[in-house]
């Protein structure tokens, strides 16, 4: 049997695994995504164009983001838990096969809320977007990053230590990341720790694919969503092949 079969077929034993979960995710990660879009907009009324933007624009991104660094942990320190990691584990199958076909379930996922965040923001801020040719690559670029940096993290961490860090990171990500504003109203402190951390690169990324006419992604933050990729995703096989 080839990798892609294999990937494939784990795929499928996922969702159907969680088949009673997936109308939840999929209404939570929604209902987050259309919250930015309203929450936001009450706490600053009737923006100007370059803040509207920021808000449409914001929420895509925290839907993605929020599936990859919140669910993702939270399933798979729950997978722990309930001892099915452990009894996948034991199938005749590559580590980056299981790794990759669990990320693709989490980037399928997280593609519905993500959609109807962006007609929520055009809707509510009356905004005409400019969309670029390469946004679904832009997508499943946030979306990978974003589960592959989950997965790494709950694959390393016990499951408690897991779950508590997906509620700091959800505080983080909605507060005090550059998401639906610009990095400039931060603290110098934190626009520089953002600098080498992935979620303003993500942001960067899902702006410039929507508004293409007036944003453009910098060659750094490409270079930090590469390094965080491939560090989360050798963590995760690291730890999944040390504790097989």
């Amino acid at each position: 049997m080839n990798g892609a079969r294999q990937a494939l077929l784990l795929a499928q034993w996922q969702l159907r695994r969680q088949s009673t979960m997936l109308p939840l995710l999929v209404v939570v990660q929604t209902a987050i995504a259309v919250a930015t879009v309203v929450g936001y907009g009450l706490l600053v009324g009737d923006p100007p164009p370059e803040v509207a933007v920021f808000l449409a624009t914001g929420a895509p991104t925290v839907t993605l983001i929020s599936v990859g660094l919140v669910m993702t942990p939270q399933m798979l320190a729950q997978s722990k838990l309930e001892g099915s990691l452990d009894w996948m584990r034991t199938l005749p199958v590559p580590r980056v096969v299981f790794l990759l076909s669990d990320l693709a379930v989490w980037t399928l996922l997280a593609l519905p809320g993500m959609v109807l965040g962006v007609v929520a923001g055009v809707m509510r801020f009356d905004l005409e977007l400019s969309v670029a040719p390469w946004i679904l690559v832009a997508v499943l670029v946030i979306s990978l990053t974003a589960a592959s940096v989950g997965y790494g993290m709950a694959s390393v961490l016990p499951p408690a230590l897991a779950m508590i860090m997906t509620q700091l990171l959800i505080f983080v990500v909605l507060l005090f990341s550059p998401i639906s504003y610009p990095a400039e109203r931060m603290p110098d402190w934190l626009q520089q720790a953002h600098e080498v951390l992935p979620i303003e690169p993500m942001a960067q990324l899902m702006r410039a694919g929507l508004v293409d006419d007036t944003f453009s992604v910098p060659g750094r933050s490409l270079v930090v969503l590469a390094a965080w990729t491939a560090v989360s995703v050798g963590g995760a096989l690291m730890a999944l092949r040390r504790r097989a």
